[in-house]
């Protein structure tokens, strides 16, 4: 179980596997899932490792001069496992397993009729 998460949101795909390369290369972390919203216009990784790791690789990525300017990026050590619960949440969806571990859906995308307080009502049972 990781003990950080490390969370940057940046405009565009393309950007996000920018900042994602650098945060990897930078530290011992690893991808925990990501959000794509807006049709990819705005996308949130979630990375996660080590308290120190991930902070070095979330500044890592955010001072760095050659990559668009980050909206938002923050590090949460110890996450409440509530915070754990929507990234697990996220995570499943990210690697596109349904119930029955089949493939159900594209990576990365929400199915249409996904609800994340209805999900954790399912998950919490």
């Amino acid at each position: 179980m990781a003990n950080a998460y490390g969370f940057i949101e940046i405009t565009g795909v393309v950007a996000a596997l920018d900042v994602l390369d650098i945060m990897c290369k930078a530290a011992n972390v690893s991808l925990a899932t990501w959000e794509r919203k807006l049709g990819g216009r705005l996308v949130t990784l979630v990375i996660e490792g080590e308290v120190e790791a991930v902070r070095t690789a979330v500044l890592e990525a955010v001072n760095n001069p050659n990559i668009r300017k980050p909206v938002v990026s923050g590090v949460l050590p110890n996450p409440h496992e509530e915070i754990r619960k929507i990234v697990a949440i996220s995570a499943s969806r990210f690697k596109g397993k349904g119930e029955d571990g089949s493939v159900s859906r594209m990576l990365g995308q929400d199915p249409p009729d996904f609800n994340i307080r209805e999900q954790m009502k399912t998950d919490n049972k």
